[in-house]
């Protein structure tokens, strides 16, 4: 195939005596060896060839000193046996520089500033340079200059952070007729002056009361806004009553502690922590210690009652009710709520905010989080509601160990006082279900709601709203006969799975044995005695002949004489009269 018709043919120079043309070979003309492509470069002003060699190594490239010569029309042409092709470059070599790369860089450091400075080959025209500054986050900045001397150039680059690594490079092209940038100099890490530590520390306390005065951890953290500023950061803290009079007490720690713990007495006392490196201190962080209760273990606003609040998946939501009096408001709370001392944290917050979302990466489900709100005036805090919530209520980790059970022959009734509902819980103990059933069958007591296990049996299911009620009776029950019952407590996060039961025997019932007794013994013995002394009941309660002496007539005064009975047959009138042939009779 012919050759293909250059068409990035370009040429520039360094030092505006030699010149570089470059360009790409094209596509493969399937020619090798003496019937390869030849290049061949010409001056139509001079109408010379132009003496340089040609190489191709992806691009290819030729260069000569073409001495005072300023304009130039410059012709390549490609040929091989099939064809021929010409490209053309008319230029002025001042408009076609293209300069070396900057090298021997040094700098000038102060705390805020740093003076670059570079070499570059004085070839006669003005260089305009330009520096690529990388900051510690990665962000490039790039400054432009025109500031050389003889055989140097430089640049100042001010509004730098404190002792803090900076990464740069120059290039550089010309002032006037621009062409093109300068390959990069190669990169200098600089680093910046140590100064005064800017900003104040974040610092917080916890009180603790105890015999004669109280313990109070300070923690402080290194602010948003705070900057070390030096190779190495230690912490001086500064106490003292804050009434004067007193001589101030000092501690110094290394960067590598972030908490101490002082003890003092009930005065108010004046806390004061700064951060120092090898230059200065920085500005003072001011707390206010009030003056204590002087009763041990009891602290300011231990009264207030704890709100329940609601976890998401983001972090758990805090809400409270904003006082103008406070500029403030901080929430502290335990990432690990179990360990001893527990890592404290704690958030501020501007005034005008009610609310916040406290995120962590320590917080877990099934992890009860205690938080306290405090408003802010200048140095002084005081402690306004309490908060406690889980990221997400999980199960009761065991269920209610029931420790005695009352049994008549129709109830049950289940205690279970020692149950925690406290923080060792994992989720809100909000109530608990006792669940029962006879043994053989499925369970249809009255007052109760049908649940349904996994292999379809029925339990009767009682439900306890109060977490502190821990003693219920399940009525109803059948005498003589066997029962399974369990109770489970539930949170937010629901009830752990039914697995274990208690059985119990309920006894018989001896009201009914007593009735039996009364409707079917008592008769039955009746009336054997009855049948047995048939004869005697007979004479008794329904003599053939009445005995004289159980007459109520006999009883009126005129029908005595002496102290007999006497019934005179003339004063009666009988209705019938009847003669007995009886043997007793005839007695009579």
């Amino acid at each position: 195939e012919p050759p293909d018709t250059p068409n990035d043919f370009s040429c520039e120079t360094q030092d505006m005596r030699i010149v570089t043309c470059t360009w790409s070979q094209g596509g493969d003309t399937y020619l090798y060896g003496n019937h390869a492509p030849k290049y061949t470069l010409s001056e139509e002003f001079s109408q010379n060839p132009i003496p340089c060699t040609v190489t191709c190594s992806g691009q290819c490239s030729c260069s000569w000193d073409i001495g005072q010569q300023r304009i130039c029309n410059i012709t390549m042409t490609v040929e091989n046996p099939l064809g021929k092709k010409t490209a053309t470059d008319v230029f002025d070599v001042t408009h076609r520089i293209y300069p070396a790369a900057p090298f021997q860089l040094w700098e000038e450091c102060r705390d805020t500033e740093i003076t670059l400075y570079w070499k570059y080959q004085d070839k006669g025209f003005e260089l305009f340079c330009q520096t690529e500054v990388v900051q510690p986050d990665g962000k490039v900045e790039l400054h432009n200059s025109s500031d050389s001397h003889l055989h140097y150039a430089s640049i100042t680059l001010s509004g730098l952070q404190p002792y803090t690594e900076y990464t740069a490079r120059v290039r550089c092209g010309a002032a006037q007729h621009f062409w093109r940038w300068s390959e990069w100099s190669e990169a200098q890490t600089i680093r910046t002056m140590e100064a005064t530590p800017s900003g104040k520390l974040d610092i917080w306390r916890e009180i603790t009361q105890v015999q004669g005065g109280r313990n109070v951890t300070l923690f402080w953290k290194q602010a948003p806004g705070f900057r070390a500023n030096g190779r190495s950061i230690s912490y001086e803290v500064t106490w003292e009553k804050e009434e004067g009079g007193s001589k101030p007490e000092r501690m110094s720690f290394s960067s590598a502690y972030n908490s101490t713990r002082i003890s003092i007495d009930n005065h108010s006392y004046r806390v004061s922590i700064m951060a120092k490196n090898d230059v200065n201190y920085s500005l003072p962080s001011v707390l206010i210690i009030p003056r204590g209760t002087g009763n041990s273990g009891k602290l300011s606003g231990s009264e207030l009652q704890e709100e329940q609040v609601n976890g998401t998946d983001d972090g758990i939501f805090i809400s409270w009710e904003p006082r103008d009096i406070y500029d403030g408001y901080i929430i502290d709370w335990c990432n690990f709520p179990m360990l001893q001392p527990c890592d404290l944290q704690w958030k501020r917050f501007r005034h005008n905010t009610s609310s916040a979302l406290i995120n962590s990466a320590a917080f877990v489900p099934g992890v009860r989080y205690n938080f306290r709100i405090y408003g802010s005036v200048g140095n002084r805090v005081s402690l306004l509601e309490k908060k406690t919530g889980y990221l997400r209520e999980l199960p009761p980790l065991f269920d209610p160990k029931v420790e005695k059970v009352e049994l008549t022959f129709n109830a049950v009734t289940l205690s279970w006082d020692s149950y925690p509902t406290n923080e060792s819980q994992s989720g809100f103990v909000r109530g608990y279900h006792v669940y029962v059933s006879p043994i053989q069958e499925d369970c249809s007591l009255q007052g109760s709601k049908k649940h349904l296990l996994p292999d379809n049996s029925v339990l009767c299911k009682y439900t306890i709203e109060n977490p502190e009620e821990k003693r219920y009776t399940v009525e109803h029950l059948l005498s003589n006969t066997k029962y399974k019952l369990v109770v489970k407590a539930y949170t937010g996060g629901g009830e752990t799975s039914i697995v274990n039961f208690i059985y119990i025997d309920t006894p018989f019932n001896s009201n009914m044995l007593y009735l039996l007794v009364l409707l079917v013994i008592v008769p039955s013995l009746v009336a054997a005695i009855c049948r047995w002394k048939l004869k005697w009941v007979k004479e008794c309660c329904c003599p053939v002949i009445p005995s004289p002496n159980k007459s109520k007539v006999l009883s009126f005064k005129e029908f005595k004489n002496g102290s007999e009975k006497v019934l005179k047959i003339s004063d009666c009138i009988p209705d019938m009269l009847a003669v007995d042939n009886k043997a007793e009779a005839q007695e009579l």
